[in-house]
This record gives C-alpha cells, sequence and structure tokens, in this order.
C-alpha cells in the first residue's frame, strides 16, 4: 500500500468491493484483494444442522456482542495447527479497532467460565455485513457464534453475509461463491438498505425461532 489504512480509507474500501489483507502477522504491509468471486452465505439460506440447532438452543455458551473486540481479533490473528500462519496484523488490529469505536464493526463472542472460547467479528456498512475472521477454543465455540450472528443480521433487517471467500467449513452453513460483477450488484443494493445491529442478547431458543 502506499499510504496507511485508516478506518475512513477502510469504509470506502469495503464499500467498492475490496478489502485488505496482509502475508502474516509479522508483515509490514497490506494488501488489496478483489477476488473474482465472492464468497456469501444468503441470509434466507443458512443451514443450521440437527446436533449444532441442540447446542445452540442448550445455551452451553454465554454469547456476547462487541463486550471485548480487540481480545476476539487477536483470538482470530492467533496460529493455530489448522492455521499457522494469520493475516492480521498489528496495523489490522488498530484500524479495524477504530472502526468498532465508530460503530462500523462488531463482534460475537463465545464465553464459558468466564473466559472467552471463541468468536467472530465483522464490518457492517449499510444492510450489509462483511465477515473477516473466526476462532474457537473449545468445540462448536464459532459455530454457536455464526449461528447468533445471522440470528441478529435477519432480526436487524441485514441483506448480505458477505464471507469473502467459500471453503468447506463454510460450505456446511451454506456458502456459495457468486461472480465478482453479481456481487458488486448486489452491494450496491445493500449498502443503501436500512438496518440495524442487533445488540440485545439473545437466548439459544430465540435464535433456533429465528433462524428455521
Amino acid at each position: 500500500m502506499t499510504r496507511q489504512l485508516d478506518a475512513d480509507l477502510l469504509l470506502r474500501a469495503y464499500a467498492a468491493g475490496i478489502f485488505p489483507m496482509a502475508d502474516s502477522a509479522d508483515a509490514p504491509d497490506l494488501f488489496w484483494v478483489d477476488p473474482e468471486e465472492r464468497g456469501i452465505i444468503p441470509l434466507d439460506g443458512f443451514h443450521l444442522s440437527r446436533r449444532l440447532r441442540r447446542t445452540v438452543r442448550d445455551d452451553s455458551f454465554e454469547i456476547r456482542s462487541d463486550h471485548d473486540f480487540v481480545t476476539v481479533m487477536r483470538g482470530c490473528a492467533a496460529a493455530t495447527k489448522e492455521r499457522p500462519k494469520t493475516w492480521i496484523n498489528e496495523e489490522l488490529i488498530a484500524v479495524y479497532s477504530d472502526l468498532a469505536r465508530r460503530g462500523h464493526a462488531h463482534t460475537v463472542e463465545a464465553w464459558r467460565d468466564g473466559k472467552l472460547v471463541g468468536g467472530l467479528y465483522g464490518v457492517t456498512l449499510g444492510g450489509a455485513f462483511f465477515g473477516e475472521s473466526m476462532f474457537s477454543r473449545v468445540t462448536d465455540a464459532s459455530k454457536v457464534a455464526l449461528a447468533h450472528l445471522v440470528a441478529r443480521l435477519r432480526l436487524g433487517g441485514y441483506r448480505l453475509l458477505d464471507v469473502q471467500f467459500v471453503t468447506p467449513h463454510l460450505q456446511r452453513f451454506g456458502a456459495v461463491a457468486i461472480p465478482r460483477a453479481d456481487y458488486r450488484r448486489l452491494l450496491t443494493i445493500c449498502l443503501s438498505a436500512p438496518a440495524k445491529w442487533w445488540a440485545d442478547p439473545l437466548r439459544g431458543l430465540e435464535v433456533v425461532a429465528v433462524l428455521i
């Protein structure tokens, strides 16, 4: 990048359909990504398996929203056996944290016994939510957070859940890839759609009722 990333530039980038990444947590530079195919989860096509439905309904996690944004990002940036390298560096943590302070970035967090054990974060513009990353330290923590996210987006009037790339993991929830041109047409419509982040606590039964 030729200039330092800031919150205003980041919002303009999302509105144009692109997003930043770093090669690794230690990389000093960022680059813009504009995939030929974009991954989305249609909000009316989210797949909640029977097993996950039971887990959500049982309220085995305490779900919080926007409680500890930086710690969620650092959880997403932490190396794991499955993901030894991360694309989240310190500059990204700083600028997304600024977006959170402005109300343009949010978390859904899974807590157990007073400890953050999983969650996700993303960016909001109009009726679009751009999912960035998720992490899990115990079984199903990030999956339950994703189910709660989709419920919040539906309740808040959102029309787009952007997941950037389709992975086998996200395919289980209904993620599909659409061409860049189709994505940008959809994005243009969704940016002007009225939506409000649903921050109120939701119990598992409420989430399941919204999703089925």
